[in-house]
């Protein structure tokens, strides 16, 4: 059995492209920074603790798990607290390019493959009409960078260079390409 260890609706979704049946399980883990921690360290570290949590309860299956962050400088925006912290995070975007890594984990029986997948996203200049018109879908929640690009933040969008699906918080390719390793749990 393969076990997903997220509650995203995005990465349900596109894994079932993948394979036919998995479980669903949300890894409860702190998501807080450390001190000094780079972006990409970050990312990494909470997909191995996602993987390694939903590992616990089962063991003996294949736990697929991941974690998306999105960068601005060096400063980490997780998901946004409220609908002021969204605010702040897409102002800060505005008319910028920032970077976005989704790190995957497959861990089984202790042992683990891992992927860290990025994209650049360039922002054209948001007004703050503009922003308070999409904060007012409520896309912003749970979602880093308080945006979903696969939403109505598309408009938002100037170009991207990259794994699309790293922004959508779930490669697909890099997933697939990970399955591999496991035939047996395919067939299953």
């Amino acid at each position: 059995m393969i076990v997903l260890a997220s509650q995203s609706p995005r990465r349900k979704e596109l894994l079932a492209e993948l394979v036919p049946r998995f479980h669903v399980q949300p890894a409860d883990i702190d998501e807080s920074v450390e001190a000094g921690e780079i972006p990409e360290d970050y990312v990494q570290r909470m997909a191995r603790e996602k993987a390694a949590a939903v590992a616990a309860d089962f063991p003996a299956e294949l736990v697929i798990a991941s974690d998306t962050t999105v960068v601005v400088g060096q400063e980490i925006f997780g998901k946004p607290v409220d609908e002021a912290d969204a605010r702040q995070m897409l102002k800060k975007m505005s008319g910028k390019t920032h970077w976005v890594h989704t790190a995957v984990v497959l861990q089984k029986q202790g042992q683990r493959q891992e992927r860290l997948v990025s994209a650049q996203v360039t922002f054209s200049s948001l007004t703050d009409q503009m922003v308070a018109d999409y904060l007012k879908t409520g896309e912003y929640q749970d979602k880093a960078g308080g945006y979903g690009i696969q939403g109505a933040a598309k408009v938002f969008v100037e170009a991207i260079q990259g794994d699309f699906y790293a922004i959508v918080g779930f490669p697909v390719n890099t997933v697939a390409k990970l399955l591999k390793e496991y035939p047996e749990e395919l067939e299953k």
